[in-house]
Order: structure tokens, then C-alpha cells, then sequence
């Protein structure tokens, strides 16, 4: 099969004109078939939707769909000094889930089997409570309380969301939070604690210390992502498993937080090299004993790509992220992927297994085309 045309798009949650975009891509094949991906919402996705019209369409359209990975190296290299990080590694990545998705219903297989096979098809989610830096503690723990009992999920992230131009504003605020959540929550339930790059690295090791007392089991991205031996010091350091990888987007990268100490990394699937980038970080991952646990806000495409991919892991401690606003999708997709008792469950219709209302996801499209 042959891809015949490929479509990107942005994508309004709400009513047109009134919410936040996302950035789609349609690659069609013969047959009518065709695989949708996603790329990084980041200013809409705007920029990686752009270097896929510009720069991308045109050497993949008329090529066999199973020649995936070699038309995808050819353009990363292609585009290599539009920046190999970011807008371009969104780009593949975007490309890479659309073509899964069109193999999958080009075999008539999920995703997964084609991954080599799922070992659970129930996978739990973690809750994952962005604002802390702005909201009260107050706030914060009537908020954990209840989506711990609407959503049951099997973890529960705090994430800080604060201004990453400035460090250090309140840390003892950030640990009466996560205190107060803790003591709302009870010692049992599994907490985490997203810094979101907003300290230096005395305070990360004071806050460290005392989610260490608290019984939190991961401290995420406390410091700048660009610092990684910083970062790699601060994970030997302390007890907690401290994680980074959200802002890498290759896999040098993710081997450059590893061999730095890092033993939790985070990319996203949607940032770098979406499925096959993200199955080529758990090689790198299992081999050095470092845990991958992908970072994930997307509730759709983005979502149910990482969901097929991380079933295919054997030995996996970590939940799935479940964001907040995950309902958004309802808006066009007749089949959303939502928690049921804490877990995703695992589609096995082809591709990845999404159906959408295609009148709907029409009037709220945007067109992106080439400059």
C-alpha cells in the first residue's frame, strides 16, 4: 500500500474560535484507509505541523507505507538544521503514529500485536493535578480527594506549573502543599511531586528531602532540563527516584539522563519519535535497569499511542499519566479512552482504535498548509 496524500490539521477542543488547539496529522492510503497521529500541542503544534507541509509531505507521498522507518530517518536527516530537537522531533513523531495506526488497520491488527504482543490489557493511570504553584493548599487537597475517589486511579502527581523563569519563589509553600495533601490522602496512597524545572539545586535537595519524609515516590523535573549532570547528581543523592526527560527529544538525549544517574526518564510520545522512538527508549531503558515512564498529556491520539506501546512492557512499577481535562476529547472522538476503576483498558480493533465523528472533527479543523 501506498501513501496517496497526507493532511495537518489543528484542532479546537471547544467551540471554535474559544479553546485550546491541538495539532492532528492524517496519512492516507489507498483503499480509503489512513492512520491519524499527533504532535506536541505546544503553541497549538503549529510549528511541527508547518515543517510537515513545507518540508515532509512531498517525500512521502507515493512511498509503500511498510517502508515507515526508512522514510522517517530520511527525514529526520533531511531536516535535521531546522532544529534536531522540538519542532522537528515532533514532526516524526506525529508521522510515526499516523503510519502504526495505518499499518495496524492496513494488517487488521492493534497496534500492540504488531509491537510484539501486550502483557496487560488493563493498565492503570495515574491522576496528574497541574496549577500547585498558583493554588491554595486548601484547594489542592479538596481537588486530590476528589478525583482520587471519581477516577480511582492508582497514583496521585502534583505538578507545581509555575514560571520557569524564576526559581526558588516559595519553597516552603510547595512543602506544606505536598504536605497537606499527604496528611488528606493518608500515609498508603502512592503521591508524586512534578517540580516542573522551578529549583536550584540546594532548594531541590531541601524539597527532596522532606517528599522523602513524606513518603512521595517520584520528584520530577526539579531542576532545569537542561542541566543534566546536575540533575544526575541530584538523583544519586537523594532516596526518592527523581525523573527528567519531558524536554528531551532524541534518544542520545534520553542515554545522555541516564548515564548521568537518572533512573526514571520521561519523554513523551508525541515530543520525540513516537512509537518507535518511545520502543527504542525502553531498549535503552531496560538495558541499564532505568525505568521508562513517558510523560503524556493528550487525551486522544497522543494518549492511545503511548497506551499501546507502554502494554508491551514486561517489567513496568509506574501508572499511565491522566491529565487533567482528559474529558475534552468527548468532543469528537465516539470512543475516548476514560479510566474505568483506575485503568485504561487496551483496545483490539486495528490501528490504534479510535473512532471519531468525522463531520465534527471537520468543523473543527484548521487547515495547515504549506507556505
Amino acid at each position: 500500500m501506498k501513501i496517496t496524500a497526507i493532511e495537518t490539521f489543528q484542532l479546537e477542543w471547544q467551540e471554535p474560535g474559544q479553546g485550546v488547539r491541538s495539532a492532528f496529522i492524517r496519512v492516507q492510503g489507498e483503499d480509503g484507509l489512513f492512520g491519524l497521529g499527533e504532535v506536541s500541542p505546544m503553541q497549538g503544534g503549529l510549528a511541527s505541523l508547518t515543517v510537515i507541509a513545507n518540508d515532509m509531505i512531498s517525500d512521502l507521498v507515493g512511498h509503500h507505507v511498510l517502508d515507515h522507518a526508512v522514510l522517517l530517518d530520511r527525514l529526520l536527516h533531511k531536516c535535521i538544521k531546522l532544529g534536531p530537537e522540538g519542532v522537528v522531533t515532533g514532526a516524526i513523531a506525529g508521522l510515526d503514529i499516523a503510519l502504526w495506526d495505518l499499518k495496524g488497520k492496513l494488517l487488521g491488527l492493534p497496534v500492540y500485536k504488531l509491537l510484539g504482543g501486550a502483557w496487560q490489557d488493563r493498565l492503570p493511570c495515574y491522576a496528574s493535578m497541574g496549577g500547585g504553584a498558583a493554588k491554595s493548599a486548601e484547594w489542592l487537597v479538596e481537588h486530590a480527594v476528589r478525583r482520587i475517589k471519581s477516577e480511582r486511579p492508582a497514583a496521585l502527581k502534583l505538578r507545581r506549573d509555575g514560571d520557569r523563569t524564576r526559581q526558588d519563589l516559595d519553597i516552603a509553600g510547595d512543602i506544606a502543599k505536598a504536605r497537606a495533601v499527604r496528611e488528606a490522602v493518608g500515609d498508603d496512597f502512592p503521591l508524586a511531586f512534578d517540580a516542573n524545572n522551578g529549583y536550584s539545586f540546594g532548594a531541590a535537595i531541601r524539597v527532596g528531602r522532606a517528599l522523602e519524609e513524606l513518603g512521595y515516590i517520584w520528584f520530577e523535573e526539579p531542576l532545569q532540563h537542561y542541566n543534566v549532570a546536575a540533575t544526575g547528581e541530584l538523583a544519586r543523592r537523594l532516596d526518592i527516584t527523581v525523573s527528567a526527560g519531558e524536554q528531551t527529544y532524541t534518544l542520545q538525549g534520553v542515554k545522555d539522563l541516564i548515564e548521568a544517574g537518572v533512573r526514571m526518564v520521561q519523554p513523551d510520545i508525541i515530543k520525540m519519535g513516537g512509537i518507535t522512538g518511545l520502543m527504542q527508549c525502553q531498549a535503552i531503558a531496560a538495558a541499564h535497569g532505568v525505568e521508562l515512564v513517558p510523560h503524556q498529556t493528550q487525551p486522544s491520539i497522543g494518549h492511545m499511542a503511548n497506551v499501546h506501546m507502554l502494554s508491551t512492557i514486561m517489567l513496568r512499577s509506574k501508572p499511565i499519566e491522566l491529565c487533567d481535562g482528559w474529558e475534552r476529547a468527548d468532543s469528537v472522538f465516539r470512543n475516548p479512552s476514560r479510566p474505568v476503576d483506575g485503568h485504561f483498558i487496551l483496545p483490539t480493533a486495528p490501528g490504534l482504535g479510535l473512532e471519531f465523528d468525522a463531520a465534527e472533527m471537520a468543523r473543527r479543523s484548521i487547515p495547515v498548509r504549506a507556505q
